[in-house]
Parts: C-alpha cells; structure tokens; sequence
C-alpha cells in the first residue's frame, strides 16, 4: 500500500475556522445589507462556499471532535440537501473501489445500463443534456435534487429518517432567517439554485469510468475563483488520495508530487475551468450509462 505523506493534524484549524466566519457574514450581507439584485448573486457564491465547507467538516476539520465541527456548518444553506445525509453518502463515496460505480457510489453520475434502456426517451434526452455543461449548470441542481430525494425514498431506513427529522428544524431556522430579511424568499430559492449550479461545475468531471480505481479522479490545475470556492477540489485525485488533508495545504502537496498525482490518475487532467467549458459546453463528456460498469 502506498504510503500517504499527510501533514499531522493540528488542534484548530484556523483558516477554516476564519472561513466559516466570513462566509456566514457575506451570507448575513448578502440577505440583510445588499438590496436582493446584487444580494442573489453574493448569496448563491456564499452557499457554494458554505457547502465546499461542509465537504471539509466532514473529513474532520477544522476541530479533532466531530461533534463541533458539525455543529458550526450545520445550516442547510442548500435548503434541500440535509446535512447528515451528504456527510453519510459522501463518507460512502470515499471507498475508492466503488466510485463511479451505478449502484454502490452514491455520487456517482452513471446510470445502469439496463436503467437506462428502459427510461422514456424524452427522459433519455434530458439526462443527455445533463451531461453536457449548459445542461449541468441550468438542469444539473434540479435533475440531481430529484435523483437524491428518489434515492432517499427507496431505502427508508432508520438513519435516512434521522436525518430528515433533523433536517427539518434545521431547514426551518434558515427560512425563518430569510422570511425576517429584506431578501424576498423567492430570491433565496434561485441563489440556492444558482449556487448549487456552481458546484455542479465541481462535480462536472470530478470523475470518470476508469478500470483502475486510481484513475478515476480529475486533476483540474488552474482552478481560479473557482479553486476558492471549491476549496481546492479541483485537485480531487488529491483530495481523494489524502482525504485527511486540509483544503489550504493541497495545492502544496499537488506541487511536490505533481507527476506522481498524473502518473496515478492515468493523466485525467485539464488545464483549467476555461478548457472544461469549451470542450463540454455544448458536448456530452460521458455517457450516461457507465460504459464499463458490469453486475
């Protein structure tokens, strides 16, 4: 097994504890300050961030107890995605041998190729759509939104229900915030659309169909505005190879081992978002059923 190079854990994080604060300011500014034309636009940047930021909790920052890192991120910002489900499904994600797998990743975007042979055909045209980037960006929160609450509904276990229940006190404390703001709730709604659209570019490509298991992460190098947003996920294989490693030291440790990263990954690498736009923009990246993927 290969040897991971993590830097060892400090008590407090303090980047990512200075993070969290700026960001439930800007979303404060965005709601109560800013009249809601500019506010829309602040709020749907800030709830994209304040997700990238529970990605992070959930791999253990910025404190050693899990308890508190969850209670400073636990505001739906998103609305519909509660916190305690993501973190379950998104630990699921992190066994490295299912990703992209139909059924066993449950972020993975492939269908089953028997699935996809019997949907309807004006259903087999939107998921096409969606694999492009202009699909992605205005379908992409809310083919993904129905997908996940289908999901949920099929298993109804006791710790899917837990979650819920817990959501929806949590949902209706950020309502509540918002229905007291100047910011109309209607407004709200399209900056939680538009800010998971922008995380729809992250998860855009964050994986392909690969045979080996390594070479199923991106390596987007030059992430801009959106390697802020995303907390250096471009790097996603990474992030994946050292899940432990806060966002602000990943850029470093891609540099120091650049050409291992690309050698692992089997050289699924862009230059930037500006490539993945105009490569993808109108053109589907993949298939929707996995092109691999055999029961």
């Amino acid at each position: 097994m290969e040897q991971r190079t993590e830097r060892p854990r400090t008590k407090t994080e303090w980047p990512t504890i200075l993070l969290i604060i700026a960001c439930y300011a800007l979303w404060a500014l965005a709601l109560w300050i800013l009249p809601f034309w500019s506010g829309i636009p602040i709020a749907a940047l800030t709830i994209a961030l304040h997700a990238s930021l529970q990605h992070e909790v959930i791999h253990g920052h910025p404190f050693a107890r899990a308890w508190l890192n969850d209670l400073i991120i636990w505001p739906p910002l998103t609305l519909f995605i509660p916190y305690t489900r993501y973190k379950a499904t998104h630990l699921a994600h992190h066994h490295d041998e299912v990703i992209t797998d139909p059924f066993d990743d449950p972020e993975s975007n492939y269908l089953d190729m028997g699935l996809w042979e019997r949907l309807p055909r004006p259903l087999q045209i939107i998921l096409h759509t969606n694999n492009t980037i202009a699909g992605r960006l205005t379908l992409g929160p809310l083919i993904g939104t129905i997908a996940f609450a289908v999901s949920e509904w099929r298993k109804r276990d006791a710790a899917l229900m837990r979650g819920w229940l817990i959501h929806l006190p949590a949902v209706t404390v950020v309502l509540a915030l918002v229905w007291l703001s100047p910011m109309p709730l209607w407004a709200y709604v399209v900056a939680a659309y538009l800010g998971m659209s922008v995380l729809k570019l992250r998860t855009f490509l964050e994986h392909q169909a690969h045979e080996r298991a390594s070479g199923r992460s991106v390596i987007v190098e030059k992430g801009g505005i959106f390697a802020f947003l995303f907390l250096n996920n471009n790097l996603h294989v990474v992030h994946h190879m050292h899940p432990r490693v806060a966002w602000y030291d990943l850029p470093a440790l891609y540099r120091s081992r650049k050409d291992h990263y690309l050698r692992r990954n089997g050289g699924y690498y862009f230059t930037s978002y500006r490539e993945v736009i105009g490569r993808y923009l109108w053109t589907a990246k993949d298939p929707v059923a996995h092109p691999l993927w055999r029961r």
